[in-house]
């Protein structure tokens, strides 16, 4: 099979596997396609035992991921985040409550969540930058201004404030 042209790689202290399994989880259509583990090759660099995971190769919903375990040198912050773009208020609930679970409470804004592991998603509606695109109408002004007072993003709120309801 074919690799994608591009595959996100997160780095984990030593989670890689427990936030794959989550985020597998969360997403439908997902799944686990490779683990790969640490020899005993190299381990005066990586310090790791052998037969510990390394990488762990996943889809989410057709997407390629990649999650290292590649020691606390690096952490996650709000320079990278992944956006779910929902069809449904629903989808929006759901999405916001399995990835906003055991997460920052302060780090939610404008559909902005950070989730356990420090990783930041924007849980949006579909059709939402067409709403915002033309800075100068009305409609998007007021748009842009209720969802800057939200934290998750109610569609049916936007779409009044864009009607000027």
């Amino acid at each position: 099979m074919l690799s994608p042209r591009l595959t996100p790689c997160l780095w984990f202290d030593d989670q890689a596997e427990e936030a794959a399994t989550y985020y597998v989880e969360v997403f439908k259509n997902s799944r686990i396609t490779a683990i790969t583990r640490y020899s005993s090759a190299g381990q005066e660099f990586h310090h790791r035992p052998p037969g510990s995971v390394m990488v762990v190769s996943f889809e989410l919903d057709g997407q390629s991921f990649t999650a290292l375990n590649g020691g606390p040198i690096f952490k996650f912050n709000e320079a990278v985040s992944f956006q779910v773009n929902c069809k449904t208020q629903d989808e929006i609930e759901y999405y916001w409550e399995r990835l906003g679970d055991g997460g920052d409470p302060k780090a939610q804004q404008c559909g902005w969540l950070k989730d356990k592991y420090g990783l930041s998603w924007q849980v949006v509606p579909e059709g939402m930058e067409e709403m915002l695109k033309d800075a100068e109408s009305p409609g998007a002004q007021r748009a842009m201004d209720a969802m800057m007072r939200m934290k998750k993003i109610d569609m049916s709120e936007l779409q009044r404030a864009y009607d000027g309801h």
